[in-house]
């Protein structure tokens, strides 16, 4: 059995307008383990079967250690059995701690970071930690060969020159009624923030940004990964700010696929 590992990350600590993000582990894997949807991915993976899933629980964040050691140090743990990982946020500060522990077992990498946001801002607000930074400190510590950012729709001319800084390779949300076709080469981590989808797709976020992608062309673009997924995380999703439970049920739906694929490009 092909096994892919979960761990939750409830913090919110970078927010930068409201806090509520910490809140969504227990939410996503309530949804992901209902009876009221379909267990299988599209892909053909039966996520129920024994075994697919093991389950790290979430970190404990103590308020005397410091955050990104214990996030850093959990998925250094999580992964020690060499199953793939999905990480549950959180707001998406903590992909920065996350690749710090992936990236050590990769010689290459590839991030495909699927986002309203770029979040490459040198800071803001003067927080360096910022959910709106994790992959200007991603880059500058050298933890990915290559970023691919899809369904932008919030870029100035810092993220511009972050861009070139940093060769970033960008598919802005207005382009993404083409097929994408991303030519991987390499291992794959997904950075999914919900906050790529449309509002009316996924309303239960901190920064909603209209004119965002469906779940259907998120969806169909995991779907054409052709190198090992061998990491991810879920990011954004603020109970909160959700209607009627949607945007939980979503990231649910995004993790299945998400770990079909992991399932469908192993090579174990």
């Amino acid at each position: 059995m092909f096994t892919v590992s979960l761990l939750g990350i409830p913090n919110d600590d970078n927010s930068s307008l409201v806090r509520g993000c910490a809140e969504a582990p227990a939410l996503i894997r309530r949804e992901l383990h209902s009876d009221a949807y379909t267990s299988w991915s599209e892909s053909g993976v039966d996520l129920s079967a024994a075994g697919r899933f093991e389950d790290h629980g979430d970190i404990q964040f103590d308020g005397a250690s410091d955050p990104w050691y214990l996030i850093e140090q959990h998925v250094d743990h999580a992964m020690e059995g060499g199953n793939p990982l999905i990480c549950l946020g959180g707001d998406h500060a903590i992909t920065h701690p996350i690749m710090r522990a992936v990236s050590r077992r990769h010689d290459k990498l590839t991030i495909l970071h699927i986002d309203a946001h770029p979040d490459i801002y040198h800071a803001y607000q003067g927080n360096l930690r910022s959910h709106t930074s994790p992959f200007a400190r991603i880059m500058e510590e050298r933890l990915t060969d290559r970023l691919i950012q899809v369904g932008l729709r919030t870029v100035n001319d810092h993220h511009r020159d972050q861009f070139k800084r940093f060769g970033v390779e960008v598919i802005e949300a207005g382009r993404c009624s083409q097929d994408i076709q991303l030519a991987l080469t390499t291992p794959v981590y997904i950075s999914m923030d919900i906050d790529a989808l449309d509002p009316a797709f996924a309303p239960g976020v901190g920064h909603r940004e209209p004119g965002g992608l469906s779940t259907r062309q998120v969806i169909d673009l995991i779907h054409t990964i052709n190198q090992p997924i061998v990491a991810a995380d879920i990011v954004e999703y603020n109970p909160r700010c959700d209607i009627s439970n949607l945007t939980a049920i979503v990231a649910a739906k995004l993790l299945k696929e998400i770990a079909g694929m992991m399932v469908k490009t192993s090579r174990k």
